[in-house]
């Protein structure tokens, strides 16, 4: 029963968001932005942020399980020029499952910067695998970034998080992130590509300016 269970747990939180609120989807990441951005435990995102290729942030992601786990979360990927502007948001998926110990439930809010062309084109794909096609080292509150980390320059994207609750066991490495065609549809009024939206920058929504805006900032 409890497997069964838990199987249900990652079927929920991989399952695509609701479809109806781009904007509010936008709105919240940048609440994320500033929450994590502005947290004295986090002061290397600030630091990292300033020399991004870009940013996926994902102001909900949901883990939970019984030794069979599941996390999953809406989010949006901006690319940084190098003049150091922000694109319009292009929206996504992430999700993934893990087996092992790991008992309890997990809310948190995501940033993973990305330092490098390979992890940003490795998000540009139609689906990207942290730690297969971009590597992924992990600070949390209370743990700066020059302690969670190698710092090595191979390292493509570094995931920030504030979490509330408790986990133990799963790890953002084996996440699968996909792009939300629905989504990127639904806010700029036409079918439109990631690359499209982050490397072309063909279309733009003002309703994304207080994100940029709040990126631009720190």
């Amino acid at each position: 029963m409890r497997v069964l269970t838990s199987l249900l747990v990652v079927l929920l939180l991989v399952a695509p968001a609701r479809a109806d609120e781009p904007q509010d989807l936008v709105d919240r990441a940048r609440l994320s932005v500033e929450s994590v951005l502005r947290d004295p435990n986090l002061a290397g995102a600030r630091s990292r942020l300033r020399s991004a290729r870009g940013i996926l942030i994902v102001p909900q992601m949901i883990k939970a399980g019984f030794f069979i786990g599941g996390e999953g979360g809406s989010g949006v990927l901006l690319s940084r020029d190098a003049q150091g502007r922000w694109s319009s948001p292009s929206f996504v998926t992430v999700a993934g499952a893990s087996f092992g110990l790991q008992i309890g439930v997990e809310a948190k809010e995501v940033l993973f910067i990305v330092m490098t062309d390979k992890g940003m084109n490795s998000l540009l794909s139609p689906q990207a695998k942290l730690g297969a096609d971009a590597s992924v080292s992990v600070g949390t509150v209370g743990v700066g970034v020059e302690a969670a980390t190698t710092g090595s320059p191979a390292t493509d994207i570094i995931a920030f998080s504030k979490s509330q609750g408790l986990f133990g066991g799963a790890a953002l490495e084996g996440s699968v992130i996909q792009p939300k065609a629905d989504f990127n549809q639904a806010y700029y009024g036409q079918p439109v590509t990631p690359k499209q939206i982050l490397v072309d920058r063909s279309v733009n929504h003002a309703g994304a300016d207080g994100l940029r805006n709040a990126l631009a900032a720190r």
